[in-house]
């Protein structure tokens, strides 16, 4: 079933595990709590009922948690760093593990790094006149650059010290924000349940909950992989769901909903409804933590993904990980990646894109893992299988059928990416790989 690298050797050089189970659960979380869940619902109730709404949140939270326990079984069965790059390569193909690599490379981390990079700029542009929302996003990612190649040990500590403070500043708005809250109208007659509406706000939602897979990505580096892997994407993919379902409740109740509809800082219009001008500006301030800490989250895991194709061949050497702490050149080579997207896209419309990509990922991974419990049988322990698994490609193809017939535009981008990773490998290494 495995297939070998294309250079038939595996380097010695691997990472040592130094990483715990909170260090990997806090990246799921840094990873999964990003803009999205800030921007997204206001556009979301032109259409849904504040009700709707939060089944759609609700819905997503158990895409994430089917996705967390498939590749649960696949992080059992192969307990390394590299993600979707190495799970494709070991159980499809290595030409599926590589396009897997080429999506990492172009969609997975180094859009969604400017992306949170140019976020964070924005939400502090008044706290910061003497700045531009790019150059402060710019900072950001030399900052924890500059601290995730200093030493492995000393990065996890400040990601994990950045996300419990993200923890409890959602901890304390939430909870401020309950005692204010008020109940409102009921909600107006429906006629039938909007399930076009429904589907497109999924595709937004499980954008949102992306990251859910996020310790997959530096498996190489957690102690005792086979057993915290999966723990840390299950219990961070539940710890968010909470969050998101509670951070929602807040945002949709706290304002008339003609206020928030196709409102993206339904966040801070929601705060400013709760406890006036202080309020908004302690959510901006939240706001601008998790955007932090998902930068420093990309720049762990996204580095990781290229050292170990190097590892293998399909990448220049010097990306390869070092024989002692991180993969520098690595880590280099994304915050080049990441600061040349920022200076020269406007992302707004990359969101669909993004998600659409990955999911179709993520997908073949749980098509990966399917086949290699055909074959192996219950040695590949799978929580719920046959049905979770297979729920979650229900599910994922689902969404990104209707993105395609909602928004054609970045959804065939997103085809095409596929398509020309396809080639790359075929003219570069396809006549010479062979299967063992």
């Amino acid at each position: 079933m495995d297939f070998a690298p294309r250079s038939g050797v595996v380097s010695a050089m691997l990472p040592q595990r130094q990483l715990s189970l909170f260090t990997a659960t806090a990246l799921v979380v840094a990873s999964m709590i990003g803009v999205g869940v800030f921007t997204t619902s206001g556009y979301q109730l032109d259409h849904l009922s504040r009700e709707q709404l939060l089944a759609a949140w609700f819905v997503g939270g158990l895409l994430a948690l089917l996705g967390a326990l498939s590749y649960g079984g696949l992080a059992r069965r192969i307990p390394e760093s590299g993600g979707e790059y190495i799970f494709l390569a070991r159980t499809l193909h290595p030409a599926a593990g590589y396009i897997a690599g080429w999506i990492s490379l172009l969609v997975g981390f180094s859009a969604p790094l400017a992306a949170a990079s140019l976020g964070f700029g924005e939400y502090l542009k008044d706290w910061l006149p003497f700045s531009t929302p790019r150059l402060t996003g710019s900072a950001l990612i030399l900052l924890f650059a500059a601290l995730h190649a200093t030493h492995v040990g000393r990065g996890a500590w400040v990601q994990n010290c950045a996300v419990l403070a993200k923890l409890l500043l959602i901890a304390g708005l939430v909870g401020v924000a309950a005692t204010r809250l008020e109940p409102g109208a009921p909600a107006a007659a429906t006629e039938g349940f909007p399930i076009a509406a429904f589907a497109v706000a999924l595709v937004w939602i499980s954008f949102s909950y992306s990251g859910w897979n996020a310790a997959i990505y530096i498996g190489g580096e957690i102690r005792d992989p086979e057993r915290n892997v999966p723990r840390a994407m299950v219990w961070g993919a539940a710890v968010v769901m909470v969050l998101y379902l509670a951070l929602n409740t807040v945002f949709v109740y706290a304002a008339p909903v003609e206020v928030l509809a196709g409102k993206p800082e339904v966040g801070r219009i929601a705060a400013q409804a709760i406890g006036g001008a202080a309020f908004a500006d302690f959510t901006t301030a939240l706001i601008g933590i998790a955007l932090a800490t998902s930068v420093s989250s990309l720049l762990m895991a996204g580095p990781r993904v290229y050292a170990r194709m190097a590892e293998d061949g399909y990448l220049p050497g010097f990306l390869r990980f070092p024989p002692e702490g991180p993969p520098r050149a690595a880590i280099l080579f994304q915050t080049f990646l990441g600061l040349a997207i920022l200076w020269s896209s406007e992302l707004s419309q990359l969101l669909t894109y993004i998600g659409f990509t990955l999911g179709l990922s993520t997908a073949a991974a749980v098509v990966g893992l399917i086949r290699v419990r055909l074959k192996e049988g219950p040695e590949v322990h799978v929580p719920g299988w046959p049905w979770v698994p297979a729920l979650f490609l229900i599910f994922v193809l689902a969404v990104s059928g209707f993105s395609i017939a909602g928004n054609p535009g970045p959804s065939l981008a997103g085809l095409a990416t596929l398509g020309i990773g396809l080639i790359a490998w075929r003219i570069a290494y396809g006549r010479r790989q062979k299967p063992e």
